[in-house]
């Protein structure tokens, strides 16, 4: 590790969890709205009771913690300081793995797969499947630096991604997975094919299914483009709002703590494989702790423009191209978004895995860490 990477120990002042404490306990509230379920947003109830834990039970000092016991790192890539997990394995061979996460989930997204990983003797694995993890905060999320000036999208996070790798001395060989903004990221640095990048695993894919596609579709691919298209119906409000006005939104984000858990909540609630109720699936606490990696540095508006930067880039050329570089893919049942085996075999021309798990949403590390961890290791065993 060269001296351009720091230790980043993250020490919260408690004036700043004594203000949100206020700003909890004064909570103004809404009214419950016209229907019982989260067809109108997450119901007040729901709300209400993650408030009562965050006030009264949640204990953020054990978050902070585990977060420096992961080494919490920093370095500044392209002006831009980077916040980032650097965990390695007792395995000195470990395979460099480099991690993203999505919206609006945080680098905790992987709190649960970080041992497997790592130490996969400690949890009954070989030493053979054993990764070094780097899992940096995405720009203007978490504790990395909020860009001040357009441009911080997809293609120049990856850039930033491929010059961290290096930096950390893993230039020579490295892997690369991500789901939702990840996965974009990810998919990014698979075209750029920088030094060392031997292979990625996704388990999200961004992909427009075509006419034939469409047309020839067998029954389970008509339920996949079924629930693509209730997601953009019923479930892609935020992304609207947030790839087109999220200056709109920033305001209550930035203010209210219940407004920002209720914003965040709602993805959770729609694209988890819950029933609505990803409380079930996810530990309460777990979620409140993601919601205080956007709360405390105010990442929530930052994180919104996120949004507006890939909008952007997606009105410019992009690669059209199969990918070439070796891939695993997993579809977890309840992604919104899913591609079938076939589909994936004409976008990836050297598909290494193509798993599926009949559990597990769209935060699939922390819904099905078990299959996660299994597919990870499956997809890059045929590449080390």
């Amino acid at each position: 590790m060269t001296a351009l990477v720091a230790p980043y120990p993250i020490a919260v002042a408690q004036a700043e969890l004594d203000d949100l404490a206020r700003r909890l306990a004064d909570t103004r509230w809404p009214d419950a709205g016209t229907v019982a379920d989260h067809r109108q947003g997450p119901q007040r109830e729901r709300i209400a009771a993650l408030v009562a834990r965050w006030q009264t039970g949640y204990d953020w000092r054990a978050t902070e913690a585990l977060l420096n016991g992961w080494n919490s790192s920093r370095t500044e890539i392209d002006g831009l300081g980077i916040q980032f997990l650097h965990v390695r394995s007792p395995q000195a061979d470990a395979l460099p793995l480099l991690m993203t996460h999505g919206w609006p989930g945080s680098v905790l997204e992987f709190r649960d797969v970080i041992g497997p990983l790592t130490d996969p003797v400690a949890h009954g694995g070989d030493p053979a499947d054993a990764f070094h993890l780097v899992i940096p905060a995405l720009p203007g999320f978490g504790f990395s630096d909020k860009p001040a000036a357009p441009g911080w999208g997809v293609g120049r996070t990856a850039s930033a991604w491929a010059s961290l790798m290096s930096r950390l001395g893993y230039d020579a060989r490295w892997a690369a997975q991500g789901g939702d903004w990840g996965a974009a990221i990810t998919t990014a640095l698979g075209h750029m094919r920088p030094p060392g990048l031997l292979g990625i695993h996704l388990n999200m894919v961004m992909f427009q299914p075509t006419d034939a596609e469409i047309a020839d579709a067998t029954p389970d691919e008509r339920r996949m483009l079924a629930d693509a298209k209730r997601y953009e119906t019923s479930y892609a409000g935020y992304m609207k709002l947030q790839s087109t006005h999220p200056q709109s939104v920033a305001f209550g984000l930035a203010d209210s703590p219940a407004g920002l858990a209720a914003w965040i909540y709602a993805l959770f609630q729609d694209v988890s494989d819950s029933g609505g109720a990803p409380e079930d699936v996810i530990a309460l606490d777990h979620l409140i702790d993601d919601i205080m990696l956007y709360w405390l540095p105010n990442a929530g508006p930052s994180s919104a423009r996120f949004y507006w930067e890939a909008a952007q880039e997606m009105s410019k050329p992009m690669p059209t191209g199969p990918m070439t570089l070796p891939t695993g893919i997993s579809m977890f049942s309840g992604e919104q978004v899913r591609l079938s085996r076939r589909w994936a075999e004409s976008r990836f021309e050297d598909l290494r895995f193509f798993g599926e798990a009949d559990r597990g949403g769209h935060f699939a590390a922390l819904e099905n860490p078990k299959v996660f961890v299994e597919h990870l290791r499956e997809t890059f065993r045929q590449m080390r």
